[in-house]
């Protein structure tokens, strides 16, 4: 052997000896995706089942809200006629009121004339009471 043969044989075991600690450090990386792809694929399970609940309460939820909103059309189209009912009353009531409160004004100076007094014993007595008071005294 020749020289050139130590020297080739010399940069390969350098070389070797350069590569044996990232063979080592690249065996543990392995080693260690090998463990987390099991917990990967256990995850990918997960989250399948996880996709599939939320597809399926996703399916509830719209049933749900579409039964909530044929109630609430059922019920407004139920109170629509009480509504026109009641804006009727409301503007008959706003007429009447107006109506009274202009008795009321053109009263006001009546009523501050004086009454005249009734008579002491009848003083507190509807006008049936005096009738009959009047119809028993008659028939003495």
């Amino acid at each position: 052997m020749g020289w050139f043969e130590w020297l080739l044989q010399l940069a390969v075991v350098l070389l070797l000896a350069v590569a044996l600690p990232l063979v080592v450090r690249l065996e543990r990386a392995l080693a260690a995706v090998r463990r987390d792809r099991a917990a990967l694929e256990g995850s990918a399970g997960n989250l399948t089942e996880a996709t599939r609940l939320a597809e399926a309460a996703s399916i509830r939820l719209r049933a749900a809200a579409e039964g909530g909103g044929r109630q609430l059309s059922e019920r407004l189209a139920a109170v629509e006629p009480l509504r026109d009912d009641l804006r009727y009353l409301v503007e008959r009531a706003e007429g009447l009121a107006d109506r009274l409160e202009a008795l009321v004004r053109a009263a006001r100076p009546l009523a501050q004339d004086p009454p005249e007094p009734a008579p002491p014993a009848e003083a507190g007595r509807s006008q049936a009471e005096r009738a009959l008071l009047r119809a028993l005294r008659a028939g003495r």
